[in-house]
């Protein structure tokens, strides 16, 4: 999870984009898995669009679930290797603090060093920048995945964030797709899954859950 409230050059709100926890937290919980919640900081996790008139996210923002991630524990203090998957969720507020994240990178060499599933969605694959494996070569390089789309980003912040997130994913050699702006788009690539945006959150989590299974 994102620790950040605001960003860019005019002090955008933000945080965590809410549908992008609400629901695949709806799924993974629906299947009877545990979900944990670490950020950068630990503790408060800012959250922006969140919409009451959606049951998945209404249901969350009253679950204790929610509360528990707001006392989100310290990625630093948590080991990857101990879980069987790691989620990045988007919203603007991880491409202030869970990108290029020492945290956030030591978290998914842990993770994926291990044989355990690496998924994102949406700002999300920003964690993934700048990642190595110890293989002397990005971690996106070669594998297929997806993200906010740059259609997408001219659509919705480009003034506020730092640079175009596919651009830095095609940059580091990922095999970058997308479909239409605010489509469902999941890409699995053995243990990678992502999600291009909001709309693709549900879908990621079913993906989640059947690798898992």
């Amino acid at each position: 999870m994102t620790n950040a409230a605001v960003i860019g050059p005019f002090n955008r709100k933000t945080g965590f984009f809410f549908a992008e926890v609400a629901h695949p937290f709806d799924v993974l919980d629906e299947a009877g898995i545990a979900v944990e919640f670490a950020s950068p900081a630990g503790g408060w996790t800012p959250f922006d669009a969140y919409d009451e008139s959606d049951p998945a996210q209404k249901a969350f923002f009253e679950s204790k679930a929610f509360r528990r991630l707001n006392r989100s524990r310290k990625l630093a203090a948590v080991d990857a290797a101990d879980y069987d998957a790691i989620l990045l969720p988007g919203g603007l507020g991880p491409m202030v603090d869970i990108q290029r994240n020492a945290d956030v990178q030591h978290a998914i060499v842990r993770a994926w060093t291990t044989n355990k599933l690496v998924t994102a969605v949406c700002h999300g694959p920003c964690g993934l920048l700048g990642v190595d494996v110890g293989d002397g070569k990005p971690f996106v390089h070669g594998k297929k995945l997806t993200g906010f789309s740059k259609a997408e980003e001219y659509d919705y912040a480009r003034e506020d964030v730092p640079y175009e997130l596919e651009d830095a994913l095609r940059a580091e050699g990922a095999v970058y797709s997308s479909v239409a702006n605010w489509q469902p788009h999941v890409v699995v690539d053995g243990r990678l899954i992502t999600g291009q945006n909001p709309a693709s959150a549900t879908q990621l989590g079913k993906e989640l859950v059947a690798a898992l299974k």
